[in-house]
Order: structure tokens, then C-alpha cells, then sequence
């Protein structure tokens, strides 16, 4: 698939200066950063497809944990503490 991106003037400038201090292409750095846009989209879409496939599970089971403990427990842990795991429970 052949592909041609129209590159404001500034863009190219700065993107052929950063290219020549790092002793590579403009194609080159352009590619790799469509390549790290894409795999952070990915990872984003993935996340989210978790997150939906795992909330689906805790209305199918009516299990959950409430998020003020979540975030407790949480904070807890970037103090340093070692609390107990916050448990599930039916949620009404």
C-alpha cells in the first residue's frame, strides 16, 4: 500500500534536523513513530476491551469491590503499608 503524507514545512524542517543529529532518515524516525503511536493505540484498545469483558463479569456475578476501598487500599500501598486485599462481595 503506497502512502504519501502531506508534511507542514516547520515539520519537516525540525523532523530533518532531528534526523541528521541522530544520524538516521526522516523516513526512518517517521516510521517509528506511526509504529510506537500504533502499539500505544493497541495497548489502549486492549486495556479497554479488559476492562468491558471484566465489568460484564461482575454483573453477570453481582461481585465486586466498592472503589472508595479499592482506592484505600491502594493508597495504602503507595505509602508503603501492606494492608489486606480488599475482598468481593455481593454488590446490590
Amino acid at each position: 500500500m503506497a502512502v504519501s503524507l502531506r508534511i507542514p514545512e516547520d515539520v519537516k524542517k525540525r523532523l530533518a534536523k532531528l534526523a541528521q543529529s541522530q544520524d538516521t532518515t526522516a523516513h526512518a524516525l517517521m516510521l517509528a513513530a506511526i509504529r510506537e503511536k500504533l502499539e500505544a493505540e493497541e495497548a489502549r484498545a486492549a486495556f479497554h476491551a479488559e476492562a468491558k469483558r471484566r465489568l460484564a463479569r461482575m454483573k453477570r456475578s453481582g461481585h465486586g469491590i466498592p472503589a472508595d476501598e479499592v482506592f484505600d487500599y491502594l493508597e495504602q500501598r503507595a505509602k508503603g503499608k501492606s494492608p489486606a486485599r480488599p475482598k468481593p462481595r455481593r454488590i446490590a
